[in-house]
């Protein structure tokens, strides 16, 4: 979540007065993420999350999102629902741009998540894949594999600006994962940035998911290998097979892995530190100037792809045997 695009308190009374809400009574822009405008919004009816879509996101896929957060709630999955307005729209325009209300989920995001937390997300993360079954509109992932090098090319002349060489091992990475991104794995609905910022606690249990706006289609396991890559990594690089662990436990008691996830974890999780340190680097040199935003790190996700290059098997991140599936 960001702050891209400024609202007036006059444009955003005259947007409240299409919901059944009350009026506007505070509203504060929200600094975590990069992707969208985020506002917290108090209202005479309770706390509520503003989002104008910004340009990267395209406005075609918004029923997608808004329709998944009501689909996963119906299904027992606590994330925001969309508020409708007077004639039921879930979506509407402010400020020029797209723009949503969604419920507030009570929480906090845990900046220095634990064992325990990483158990409770590879639970979560099962429910969650379980719960996207049926849902009857497909979104493909337009940051999977084949989405990377055209994401790398506005970035690439200057990606040796954030680090000597990075640009030679990113070009070494793209054809590693060209040659042997897995085929035929499991499907279905996936979060796709399921980071610590994304799920709430309350009083150390998981209280909900947040952020669906890059969720879509495709392999179940590699929605894993993002939790892995996320949650699982101490500060200074290293992974912790005991976070790995727990978290791949979590998973498993829920949804157990084929053969062909298992022996594809170690390129699944390859592939998803790369498509993270690809964003990180073109949102680290192309963010403008003054956005209220918090850039990340790419270098993090360099760090973390150098682990993967030395993970053979999906013993590695900790899965214990009695997490295969058929």
């Amino acid at each position: 979540m960001a702050v891209y695009t400024d609202v007036s308190d006059e444009e955003l009374s005259d947007f409240l007065t299409r919901y059944d809400i009350g009026a506007l009574v505070s509203c504060k822009g929200i600094a975590e993420g990069v992707e969208n405008s985020n506002y917290l919004l108090g209202t005479e009816a309770g706390r509520f999350i503003l989002t104008l879509y910004e340009k990267r996101v395209n406005e075609a896929d918004l029923p997608f999102f808004l329709g998944l957060m009501d689909h996963l709630a119906g299904r027992g999955i606590n994330c925001p629902q969309p508020v409708r307005d007077r004639d039921g729209k879930p979506l509407g325009r402010l400020a020029g741009r797209p723009a949503t209300i969604v419920s507030f989920l009570d929480g906090m995001w845990v900046k220095r998540p634990e064992v325990s937390h990483c158990g409770q997300v590879g639970e979560a993360l099962a429910r969650l894949h379980k719960a996207g079954e049926g849902f009857s509109i497909r979104r493909r992932n337009g940051l999977g594999p084949n989405g990377w090098p055209p994401l790398y090319a506005g970035s690439a002349d200057r990606a040796d600006e954030v680090l000597a060489g990075l640009g030679g091992e990113i070009e070494t990475e793209l054809a590693f994962i060209g040659s042997n991104w897995p085929k035929d794995l499991p499907e279905g609905v996936i979060h796709a940035d399921l980071f610590p910022d994304n799920v709430f606690f309350l009083k150390g249990q998981l209280s909900g998911l947040i952020d669906f706006y890059f969720a879509c289609n495709d392999f179940l396991a590699y929605d894993l290998a993002v939790c892995l890559n996320a949650w699982c990594f101490e500060p200074d690089g290293a992974f912790n097979i005991t976070k790995g662990r727990a978290m791949l436990a979590g998973y498993t008691a829920g949804r157990p892995l084929t053969d062909a996830e298992i022996g594809a974890l170690p390129t699944l999780c390859r592939g998803a530190a790369l498509r993270f340190l690809l964003t990180r680097l073109y949102d680290w040199l192309m963010t403008p100037p003054g956005a209220l935003v918090r850039k990340k790190d790419p270098l993090e996700y360099y760090r973390k792809l150098r682990f993967h290059r030395t993970a053979t098997t999906a013993t590695a991140y900790g899965l214990e045997p009695a997490g295969t599936g058929a």
